[in-house]
């Protein structure tokens, strides 16, 4: 149990791009865990009268809206992806108003276990919430066949992507637990169980 969560266990779920955190993600929801996935979070941040909208386009400029008056996701990643600078400077914008959001959603759940999905979470303050770490790891071969196939970028803006992001390798140093997700669905949901009966008979 967290001392900032005493009557909860939470769980935090990371891995790199297109390693396979939703499948891990979606498992845990289906074996009773409340899931919170930072992604989403951060989308809702970004929203129009969210918290972070004002200050990102302060800093980024109104050439990543769209006509709707919402930030372009793309347009902002476009942006920050090709210059590790100008991405250090949006996380100092939006993960503040992230982390209160997750907070606010923890203190709310009615589950015992809650999973917070974060790809940057053993880089900010999040790692301080959560009572274990699981990584979801896979191949580069299949991050790259993930991306291209499953996400229709071209075999460049997926490299682009994995190298732009921090080391894997530093994240599965730190994991309590790993998935590794280079084979079947079945048999990385057959892990997870594994994993989950581990943590409750801990528990």
């Amino acid at each position: 149990m967290s001392e900032r969560y005493p009557d909860k266990t939470i769980i935090g779920l990371t891995g790199n791009i297109a390693v396979g955190k939703s499948l891990a993600l979606g498992a845990l929801a289906e074996l009773g865990a409340a899931v919170i996935d930072a992604d989403q979070v951060a989308h809702q941040v970004l929203l129009r009268g969210g918290a972070a909208y004002e200050a990102v386009l302060a800093a980024f400029g109104r050439g990543i809206l769209g006509a709707d008056g919402e930030i372009q996701r793309g347009a902002l990643a476009d942006v920050v992806f090709a210059d590790p600078a100008q991405l250090r400077r949006l996380e100092a914008i939006t993960h503040p108003a992230i982390r209160l959001e997750i907070d606010r959603r923890i203190r709310g759940a009615k589950a015992d276990v809650l999973v917070i999905e974060a790809i940057k979470l053993l880089e900010g303050d999040l790692k301080n919430a959560v009572d274990a770490v699981w990584v979801v790891d896979a191949s580069r071969e299949n991050q790259l066949q993930r991306l291209t196939v499953e996400r229709g970028m071209s075999p460049a803006e997926a490299r682009r992507r994995i190298d732009g992001q921090n080391s894997q390798a530093d994240k599965l140093r730190q994991a309590d637990t790993i998935i590794v997700n280079d084979g079947s669905a079945a048999d990385t949901r057959a892990q997870i169980e594994r994993a989950w009966a581990a943590l409750r008979d801990a528990g």
